[in-house]
């Protein structure tokens, strides 16, 4: 086998197993949308995002991105994808996994206020992150989010993106699509009753 032939068949062969490995941990989870679907359609989503518009491949970084909610949903900690993955991958992993022992609004605020201090990899993972949550947020929004609740996230993300934009023109465009699809769902909604 040619080096560049086994080189290629290593990545492949990492992102299938972080692919794998996401789905079993996975099993069961389902994301907040209020249909249920399956949690690991958002990595997946994430994954495929980052596939498509790097301008390098990186199979770390694809490999990362169904990994990156496995620390802070599963009992997985980062020395195991450490060990099955390899350290760059844990190393992202790191970068986009919050203190889940905080409060959601410190964790935002956490995710905004460091977001310029991550590696431009994590970055580009949290961009696809946002863009992924954002879809949802306009396709199939959360159980029991009121309009306040979908505007707060929707600034909550816009602020991340904020310290993502500039490093990959295609995630750049669809982060604005799925606001603006995401800001438009929220404009629709029908305004409850005072009182």
């Amino acid at each position: 086998m040619r080096i560049y032939d086994r080189i290629l068949r290593d990545h492949i062969a990492l992102v299938t197993h972080a692919a794998g490995f996401a789905a079993r941990v996975h099993a069961g989870q389902t994301r907040k949308g209020e249909s249920g679907p399956a949690f690991i359609l958002h990595p997946a989503e994430v994954a495929d995002l980052l596939a498509k518009a790097l301008e390098q491949p990186d199979a770390d970084l694809v490999a990362a991105a169904w990994l990156h909610d496995v620390v802070e949903k599963t009992k997985i900690g980062l020395e195991e994808i450490e060990e099955l993955f390899g350290p760059r991958v844990a190393s992202l992993v790191a970068e986009v996994s919050d203190d889940k022992s905080l409060p959601e609004a410190e964790r935002h605020r956490m995710q905004i206020e460091t977001i310029g201090e991550k590696s431009e990899a994590a970055r580009l993972l949290r961009l696809a992150d946002k863009i992924s949550g954002l879809r949802e947020l306009a396709e199939d929004p959360p159980a029991g989010w009121d309009i306040a609740r979908r505007r707060d996230w929707l600034r909550f993300a816009t602020d991340v993106a904020a310290g993502c934009r500039g490093l990959n023109a295609a995630l750049d465009l669809l982060f604005d699509q799925a606001a603006a699809a995401a800001a438009g769902s929220i404009d629709e909604m029908p305004a409850r009753p005072a009182g």
